[in-house]
């Protein structure tokens, strides 16, 4: 039997040429669990303000792995010794940190599967992989729990300058066309090494973090916290939350197998079994906006206004404001709204609600983004930095919106 060439390249619009680095990274990516991510879509409902926002965690993992090769190569130059297992270990750890994501990524955290975070999902997934690759990602699951005893590796997986972070602020101002956050990643990976086994950034790197960290602040506002992916990514919320109160009352919604399980059974982290992870396997965007096609048609007052206001993206009207809303602005929305249509206060309260939006580009708290200067000492990026507005990016801002419908 003649033997498949596993050493792939991928053409990347962001990165040019993408090269799988071995067979178990090849094999990794084949399978179902991985290929699903293909059908998830990196930004969730923000393709309704920006008409480019298509592209998938699938795009977005291989991009990972892409910038993780390229932070081995350079630590290695650099003379950090990374064996070859910790290496592919890295690789595997990054190319599955996204696994565990649902429908339209982040909304499912809060409407199918009850308080079970995507990265606890992720872990589960990679377990029963790792079950199904003879324990060949043992070390990369040690990495990702942040378990390892070499915490720069950990580091590159999860912390304020990871991989993660380096694609996708680069790859959503790509598709988006929102060039404030085109950050250099490249840059700012040929600038990190590793000092008492924690990431460091060389002291010539350090305007390449100021234009990250003010990249991740414009892109948060701009883009991840516009008010109109806001809207839309509450209303499906609440329309996942609704079909599953009538179906908790015994009204048949039409729903692939899937999503027909996840309506009916109340997950959470201690029952999400074996049966629950495969089904998971096989839910993706589709099964989702299958169902607001056919429940925008669905006699409920509300399931059905609500997918009609994301199917045809007749949104909600938004404010966002500097102080928390009053109640009685809150108050007279709902009242409006109950005479116009005759409906009860509980039904109201899908239509009109407020909220929170919070940002913060730099957390000083969590372990911070350390610059090493050529003398050997090292201080946090805030400290060594002649931009004062670094300050300022430490400290979070919250704004508060309300939703309300269109008169």
């Amino acid at each position: 039997m003649q033997k498949s060439n596993k050493l792939k390249i991928l053409n990347d619009p962001i990165y040019g040429f993408i090269t799988i680095p071995n067979s178990l990274i090849f094999d990794l990516i084949e399978h179902r669990y991985f290929q699903r991510l293909r059908r998830i879509t990196q930004m969730g409902m923000s393709y309704l303000v920006y008409p480019g926002a298509h592209h998938t965690r699938f795009h977005h993992a291989i991009g990972c792995m892409h910038l993780m090769q390229k932070a081995v190569q350079v630590l290695r130059f650099k003379g950090v010794e990374i064996s070859e297992d910790e290496k592919n270990a890295l690789y595997i750890a990054i190319l599955l940190h996204d696994i565990g994501h649902g429908p339209f990524s982040h909304a499912m955290e809060h409407s199918i599967v009850n308080g079970v975070s995507h990265e606890q999902i992720s872990l589960l997934f990679m377990e029963k992989l790792n079950a199904e690759f003879n324990n060949d990602l043992t070390l990369a699951i040690k990495i990702f729990k942040g378990e390892y005893p070499r915490p720069f590796m950990c580091e590159l997986i999860s912390s304020q300058i990871d991989m993660d972070r380096a694609d996708y602020l680069k790859r959503d101002s790509f598709y988006t066309g929102v060039a404030e956050g085109n950050i250099n990643s490249e840059r700012l990976i040929t600038m990190l090494n590793v000092k008492d086994n924690k990431l460091v950034i060389e002291d010539k790197g350090i305007y390449s973090i100021e234009k990250f960290l003010v990249a991740r602040r414009l892109m948060y506002w701009q883009v991840y916290l516009h008010k109109t992916s806001l809207t839309a990514e509450q209303l499906l919320i609440r329309v996942l939350k609704r079909a599953k109160e009538l179906t908790k009352k015994g009204v048949k919604l039409p729903a692939s197998k899937p999503l027909q399980y996840f309506l009916n059974e109340e997950i959470i982290l201690n029952n999400f079994n074996t049966e629950s992870l495969e089904t998971f396997s096989k839910l993706d965007d589709y099964d989702i906006v299958s169902a607001m096609k056919a429940w925008q048609y669905h006699e409920d007052f509300i399931l059905k206004n609500l997918c009609d206001m994301i199917i045809n993206r007749d949104l909600l009207k938004v404010k966002i404001k500097k102080k928390p809303i009053e109640a009685s602005v809150l108050i007279q929305h709902k009242e409006e709204l109950i005479t116009k249509y005759s409906i009860s206060k509980a039904e109201a309260d899908y239509f009109v609600f407020t909220g929170e939006i919070s940002n913060q580009a730099y957390t000083r708290k969590k372990q911070g983004i350390t610059i090493l200067h050529k003398n050997g000492k090292t201080e946090d990026v805030v400290k060594a930095s002649d931009q004062l507005n670094l300050k300022a990016l430490a400290k979070p801002v919250t704004k508060y919106y309300i939703c309300y419908p269109k008169s």
